[in-house]
């Protein structure tokens, strides 16, 4: 029940009253009580303002009980009591800024992205980590503002989190929001809504770095974008941090202002690229051992055979994994994954057929890599020395030879090469094999490797 200010204070004065006649010493009443009063009476409990440190500190040590037993018998109520001094009263500006506090009252970072588990791969995303580690480690002194751009999946909403995750970890102090240019809209209109001639500029000047997602959804929006071209101002003229997000560079953003494009274009803008086939293979790992799954569990080809066939984006690479795991936990329970289970489980999403010759085209390159020391991307690389060529020249024969591929696909499978390298390489070899014992043996042995 809310009391009225003449309410509070006669509570108070039979309190004194009943407590002078309660507490024997003269002395301690006369110093302690006649300047205390109530500050308020919230969710059952009563502040007092005390009117020293010390003071405070004497009735909440020695004359609480007594306190609560006489307000309970003049209310007849249990309340609890507390004592503060004046200086701890919260000013009016702190109270407006709790109440600005409920502005995006659902964002929040997520924990569980973070730098250390975010995979850099060697040229698809590194940059962009770097340049994200440096603006989580200096708010707003470089790089201000940080725009990172992609196609979806590939990223972008991980950093932004992992920025955020650090800064909250390494910076309490400073006040990290993380939104999406769809819930600035939504909280834009809001705002306008129930607030007409009002400004967001108030709760913006609390927000020390600010993470936006996919801000080409500003476009078209007159009102919301020229809103937040003047917050953008502000916060980067305090100081305060921006990072942003977009599928596409700045200069291609369409339908919005020339001048907030501009403020895009003035910090570092970085591109994030589809991972590589390593890069892929990591990501993979990372996600399993992130549920909690041991990856020796998981054949070596499972992983190869998921990294070369979802290629996407990162998005569809973690569905195909949790296809594959939603299916060994709930379908076909087994512990060790193979290859067989894994074309059983995602044979919905992929043409199986296919992926299997894709999948046998790696596994060639791979035995015929091993068989002579070296690494399959040496394999498939630019290397001419004479072992690499050699043991490429196999490969493309036994490519040939066993899945009976074009010319042009082997090609493909070895780097990218020209068909017309694939056949030379694939005559060359059919024709040492008419002279070289030491050759026939090697190929008989790399086949019964790959049965």
């Amino acid at each position: 029940m809310n009391r009225s200010i003449s309410e509070i204070t006669q509570i108070w004065d039979r309190t004194l009253i009943k407590l002078q006649e309660k507490i024997q010493d003269r002395k301690v009443y006369g110093a302690f009580f006649p300047d205390t009063y109530i500050h308020s009476i919230n969710n059952g409990v009563i502040t007092v303002i005390a009117n020293s440190g010390f003071s405070k500190t004497m009735l909440n040590t020695n004359y609480r009980d007594v306190i609560e037993e006489t307000l309970a018998e003049i209310t007849q109520s249990n309340y609890q009591v507390t004592f503060i001094e004046k200086s701890e009263i919260p000013r009016v500006s702190e109270i407006i800024s709790e109440k600005k506090e409920t502005f995006f009252k659902n964002a929040k970072v997520n924990p569980n992205l973070t730098f250390d588990n975010f995979v850099v791969g060697n040229t698809s995303n590194l940059e962009a980590f770097q340049a994200s580690v440096v603006v989580a480690n200096s708010p707003g002194k470089l790089y201000n503002p940080l725009f990172l751009y992609s196609a979806s999946g590939l990223g972008k909403t991980h950093l932004l989190h992992a920025i955020g995750n650090h800064v909250k970890q390494n910076s309490p102090n400073l006040k990290v929001l993380y939104i999406t240019a769809d819930e600035f809209t939504d909280e834009f209109i809001r705002f306008v809504r129930d607030n007409p001639g009002g400004s967001l500029k108030d709760f913006f000047r609390t927000v020390d770095v600010l993470l936006m997602d996919d801000v080409q959804f500003l476009a078209d929006k007159k009102s919301t974008s020229e809103t937040f071209f003047h917050l953008f101002n502000l916060l980067v003229g305090s100081g305060k941090q921006i990072v942003l997000t977009s599928d596409r560079h700045p200069s291609e953003l369409k339908g919005i202002e020339e001048r907030l494009v501009t403020r895009f274009n003035s910090g570092l803008q970085i591109s994030i690229s589809t991972p590589d086939l390593e890069t892929r293979k990591d990501i993979l790992r990372m996600k399993i051992s992130l549920n909690n799954l041991n990856i020796d569990d998981f054949d070596e080809e499972v992983i190869t055979f998921f990294a070369e066939n979802f290629t996407n984006n990162v998005r569809e690479l973690e569905g195909a994994l949790n296809r594959l795991l939603f299916y060994v936990v709930s379908i076909a329970p087994t512990k060790h994954v193979t290859m067989e289970v894994a074309l059983n489980s995602v044979q919905s999403l992929i043409n199986v057929k296919d992926a299997v010759t894709k999948l046998s085209e790696t596994k060639i390159i791979n035995v015929v890599a091993d068989y002579y020391n070296l690494t399959p991307a040496l394999l498939i690389g630019r290397n001419r020395t004479s072992q690499v060529a050699l043991a490429r020249h196999i490969g493309m024969y036994l490519t040939r030879e066993i899945l009976d591929l074009p010319f042009a696909r082997i090609g493909k499978a070895f780097g990218g090469k020209d068909h017309s390298t694939v056949i030379n390489a694939i005559t060359k070899v059919e024709k040492e094999l008419k002279e070289d014992p030491a050759l026939i043996q090697a190929i008989n042995e790399i086949k019964e490797r790959l049965q």
